[in-house]
């Protein structure tokens, strides 16, 4: 992961120094829906006591913002590294089995929120306003919370939320790519996919990994 990052810093340093115009600065904000993929369910299991066999999974709604650096290379091409805070997670469904209260028939969701800290270095193609763009992210994990809720008989029969940093790997890598159109006067929109490259489990045992659609809002200083 060192070696990514500072691929990464040369890539930007690099391209500074080729710049044929001054860099212009923005920022971006909007909504994530990311899941896990592949051995997800497995790795989330681990850290519930309440699950019975029947799970569901749904993509957890979050959000992103930060900013980022456009720095010109052509009139066609601009290479733009960004900051970013961005809630990530994955929502799970499921049956409970808890002593005394079998047959009451309760069901759980569990809902893992992770927050990163997200440093993606795009390389863009401008049209005319129209703007294609990919490139590699890397990903810091401040915190996850996984909050565990029941409830039976329109009553809550279980509300925990415990603190699940150390289940995860601090360090995540991905490549993202997508589109967006850029407005005279600065405003901007884009849409894009994030696809997760490293395990999220702190094992590294279970082959589950970040995913998620992005759609955000801008402005280009």
């Amino acid at each position: 992961m060192k070696k990514q990052i500072l691929l990464i810093a040369s890539l930007v340093a690099g391209t500074i120094t080729f710049a044929q115009t001054q860099p212009s600065f923005g920022v971006r904000a909007g909504v994530i829906s990311s899941g896990m993929k592949g051995d997800a369910v497995n790795s989330l299991q681990n850290l519930m006591d309440y699950t019975n066999g029947s799970i569901t999974t749904s993509n957890h709604t979050g959000f992103f913002a930060g900013g980022n650096v456009s720095i010109p290379v052509s009139d066609l091409v601009s290479v733009e590294p960004g900051l970013y805070y961005s809630e990530k997670g994955y929502d799970m469904r499921g049956d409970l089995n808890l002593k005394g209260v079998e047959f009451l028939g309760a069901s759980a969701k569990a809902k893992l929120s992770s927050h990163y800290v997200d440093l993606p270095v795009l390389l863009k193609l401008n049209f005319n306003g129209l703007q294609v763009f990919a490139g590699p992210q890397v990903s810091y994990l401040t915190k996850a919370d996984l909050r565990t809720t029941a409830g039976a008989l329109g009553f809550n029969v279980l509300d925990k939320t415990m603190d699940a940093t150390n289940q995860f790997n601090r360090w995540d890598a991905a490549v993202t790519g997508g589109v967006g159109y850029q407005f005279p006067g600065g405003f901007n929109v884009s849409a894009s996919y994030d696809y997760g490259l490293s395990k999220v489990d702190a094992n590294k045992s279970f082959d589950s990994y970040n995913r998620g659609f992005r759609a955000g809002i801008g402005f280009k200083f």
